[in-house]
């Protein structure tokens, strides 16, 4: 395989490989840093605005936490996500 086959090859790699966050991760996030009068707002927004359920949407929240692009792109609220998340394991 030449330079340029190997090249483009790496070109049809997943997501994961490229810097920086999909659209739907950033929308999760930017969820995040909203403050919600109630919980039936948020789960509104979630249905209607991302189009996903809430059951998913706390999947790929709890995804991207871990994910140090999204530390990267959003320092103050996955730090704030994560202790949250930490406190809520501890309790149990």
């Amino acid at each position: 395989m030449t330079a340029s086959e190997n090249d483009s090859a790496g070109a049809e790699t997943p997501d994961t490989t490229q810097p920086g966050l999909s659209e739907r991760e950033r929308a999760v996030l930017a969820v995040e840093r909203r403050s919600w009068p109630g919980p039936g707002a948020k789960e509104r927004e979630i249905r209607e605005g991302l189009g996903i359920s809430p059951t998913r949407y706390y999947q790929l929240l709890n995804a991207l936490l871990d994910d140090r692009r999204a530390l990267e792109a959003d320092p103050v609220t996955v730090n704030r996500l994560r202790r949250v998340r930490e406190a809520r394991r501890a309790r149990r």
